[in-house]
Formats: C-alpha cells, structure tokens, sequence
C-alpha cells in the first residue's frame, strides 16, 4: 500500500514521501496513529493544502523536545529490584518500569519513547536512548541496585560485583589434584 508520510519515520522517510509498505503495517500502526495517509489523489491535494501547516506543528514539537531533552540529557533514575549474589536480577527492568521512573523524576515520558532494545536483567548503571520526536534523542542513566544504599555506591563509581572465590583460596587445591590422581589411576 502507498501512503505519504505526515512525519518523520526512522528506516521509513521523511515528512511527505509516498512510500510503498505493506498492508498490515499501514492498517495497524501508520493509518491509525495519524503518522500517515493513504496516498489517494484527494489525499495528496490534502496533503498537498496542509503541508505548511503540518511542517510548522513539526518544527514546534521538535523545539519543545529538544528543550525536553537538554533538560532530560544525562539525568540518572533509580530503580530499586530483587537479585541474588551475583548481581542477576529476579525478574527484569522493562521500558515502562524506565518510563515510570522517569515520570516520578519529573518528566513527562511514554513507554514507547524508550528506546530499550532488550530488558535490563542485571544490577548496575546502563544507558538508556530516550527519543522524544522522530528527529531528537537523548541518553538518560538507570541505576539498578538491591537497596538505596547500593544505587548511591555504584552512582560513586563502586563496583558491586561479587568476587568468586577459587579452590585455591579455599585451600583445596591439594584435595582437587587428589581427587584427578585417583581418577588417573581408576581410568
């Protein structure tokens, strides 16, 4: 299906083209959220009468997310989760837990502003792209820690990893080298 973009769409195009994608991908997600038209010769005069306007409404939301975003630009959240020894959290961050954090910091975010690839399964801080617009992003910092006190140790810079102890630390190395001698001798 033809349709013509009404904003900027990564891997997609830019306001106004007429692009070829498929059906279902128009129908359930262009179409329906207003990011485009269907490219129809009434459409195209329509589009053709409002393109000023449409620009202008574009440029006025992008100014106001980049004023968001030098705002939003290297704030860090906290977000406070289960996990064991090792650091690998009981269950996982997901872009709407992020969304809420940043929401109870004071800015206005939506879940699908946030750029998280892949959940967060571990403690720590990782960088989050938040894009605001089409045309701005901006990278926030989630610290993910056990308790309070853990997310102000590793927002100082502390590494929290659990250190592993070997056999030799244990003074087992002897039993160890014990133990491969008597399955030499078995084998």
């Amino acid at each position: 299906m033809e349709v013509i973009l009404l904003q900027r769409i990564a891997k997609l195009g830019q306001m106004g083209d007429t692009v070829r994608v498929k059906d279902g991908y128009a129908r359930n997600f262009l179409l329906p959220t207003g990011k485009a038209l269907r490219a129809t010769e009434s459409n195209k005069k329509r589009f053709a009468e409002q393109r000023v306007e449409l620009e202008a409404r574009n440029l006025e939301r992008k100014n106001e997310a980049a004023a968001v975003a030098e705002k939003l630009a290297g704030q860090s959240f906290t977000i406070i989760r289960q996990a064991g020894e090792s650091g690998q959290l009981y269950g996982s961050v997901s872009a709407r837990d992020i969304a809420e954090a940043v929401t109870a910091g004071g800015f206005r975010t939506a879940r699908e502003q946030i750029a998280l690839s892949l959940p967060i399964k571990t403690i720590g801080l990782h960088s989050v792209p938040v894009n605001l617009h089409p045309e701005v992003e901006c990278t926030i910092t989630i610290n993910v820690a056990r308790s309070p006190e853990e997310a102000e140790r590793q927002a100082r810079g502390e590494t929290l990893a659990v250190e592993r102890t070997t056999m030799e630390d244990l003074g087992l190395s002897e039993v160890g080298a014990a133990a491969a001698e008597a399955a030499g001798e078995q084998g």
